[in-house]
């Protein structure tokens, strides 16, 4: 099972965050939790083809969560689908998507199985395959909204195939029957017991998508003992009253879940607009609970990662330019043993040699001339020294402040981007 964020993102894009949406890759099939704007565009761009996705789970009718479905439902039929495909969210679902086509003029040629899940409900298995399930639980937002759990089912223990031979086992019938836990009769009436030869059934992977939500019992219930636990974490602790207003939960709440579920891994997403650096959630998170890893788009999650990596292949990534500019200085720093990038480039770069033009003096004669010589010579070696005085002294300074100087002359890092007089980041 490999998890890939597509968009991270609450309420609204930034820069560098698309809208929430994350692809499940299992045995070849993607199935999509939410379905945030441009989400098939990160999914091709994360390595990951739409023409495999089976299912789409919705989890509430807040725009950023399916704004681009339409656009999803549309390629697939510009590519001529076929095959079913499921699409699972809340009761109305399915008359969005038929209004839309319907205003469109378009008439979708491959079947779509709705399943919609009324408000009040307990626990429903809203799939249920021969190898896997995925629940539903509702949560605590200020609409109703739905947690999804993908579990899969438990896989048969291994064969011991020595054992098997010395008792008669020879045939791949006879190997499939016991390992689907039935016994198999020989030809000369010996009975062997698949008990005896295959090995303690191994619990599947399972993952939790739990987003929109204030805590709750239900969101504990979903992500027990799960390998990967994909928690929201809108807002700090510091705006915890926020957080309870918009029926949202802080990185410290993500962490209590994880405690309370006994998860394998947290991964935190669904990140406010007004926090350029996750980072600042994910130490808050880390304090209560330490497998905690920040949700990055494009870069897979495994299960397995012995068996899993190379499987998906991101296309394309993205990088802040800020944060590009304070890796190259940090680079230049440490390569040059403290020095600044700055007087490296100014090394690198061709300049034009300046001389000094030469002064008109008085007087007659060699011994004039050599006065004059001497005391330029030394008036010029004393400007030097200053100059290099002040380079060493700027150069000291530096690296006291990368090797540990004052916390004071450090510059803190960026928690909250600045206001703009067309974005109101209160309202997220």
């Amino acid at each position: 099972m490999i998890i890939v964020p597509l968009g991270v993102g609450s309420a609204t894009p930034t820069a560098t965050r698309h809208l929430s949406s994350v692809a499940v890759w299992r045995e070849g099939s993607v199935y999509l939790f939410d379905c945030g704007e441009n989400a098939q565009m990160r999914m091709l761009q994360g390595g990951l083809k739409r023409s495999q996705i089976d299912c789409i789970f919705i989890s509430h009718f807040d725009t950023d969560h399916y704004s681009g479905l339409i656009g999803l439902l549309s390629t697939l039929q510009l590519q001529r689908r076929e095959r079913e495909l499921t699409i699972v969210g809340p009761k109305g679902i399915k008359d969005f998507v038929e209004w839309n086509f319907n205003f469109a003029n378009i008439d979708i040629k491959y079947p779509l199985n709705f399943v919609e899940v009324e408000e009040g409900f307990e626990e429903e298995r809203v799939v249920d395959e021969d190898e896997f399930y995925v629940e539903a639980r509702p949560l605590n937002h200020t609409k109703f909204c739905m947690g999804f759990r993908f579990q899969e089912k438990d896989k048969p223990g291994k064969v011991d195939a020595e054992k098997a031979q010395e008792q008669g086992i020879s045939e791949d019938w006879q190997y499939k029957e016991l390992k689907a836990g039935n016994d198999v009769e020989l030809d000369d009436g010996t009975v062997v017991k698949s008990a005896d030869i295959v090995g303690h059934p191994r619990p599947g992977d399972s993952f939790a998508y739990i987003t929109d939500t204030k805590y709750c019992p239900n969101s504990v219930k979903l992500a027990m003992h799960t390998n990967v636990l994909f928690h929201e974490a809108t807002f700090s602790e510091s705006l915890s009253e926020k957080a309870e207003e918009t029926g949202h939960s802080t990185a410290k709440d993500a962490a209590r879940v994880a405690n309370e579920a006994k998860t394998k891994l947290l991964v935190i997403t669904h990140f406010s607009a007004r926090y350029t650096n996750e980072y600042v959630l994910l130490r808050e998170a880390r304090d209560d609970f330490f497998p905690t890893w920040v949700a990055t788009e494009l870069r897979p999650i495994f299960t397995d990662p012995a068996h899993e990596k190379g499987i998906i292949q991101p296309k394309v990534y993205l990088k802040e330019i800020n944060q590009n500019k304070d890796n190259g200085n940090n680079n230049n720093n440490n390569n040059d043993g403290g020095s600044s990038s700055s007087g490296k480039k100014k090394r690198g770069r061709k300049t034009k040699k300046r001389f000094r033009k030469r002064k008109n003096y008085s007087g007659k004669g060699k011994k004039s001339r050599k006065k004059y010589s001497k005391s330029s010579n030394s008036s010029d070696s004393g400007r030097t020294r200053k100059r290099r005085s002040k380079r060493d002294s700027k150069k000291d300074n530096k690296n006291n402040n990368n090797n540990g100087g004052s916390s004071s002359d450090q510059r803190q890092p960026k928690q909250i981007t600045p206001r703009t007089p067309f974005d109101d980041f209160d309202r997220f």
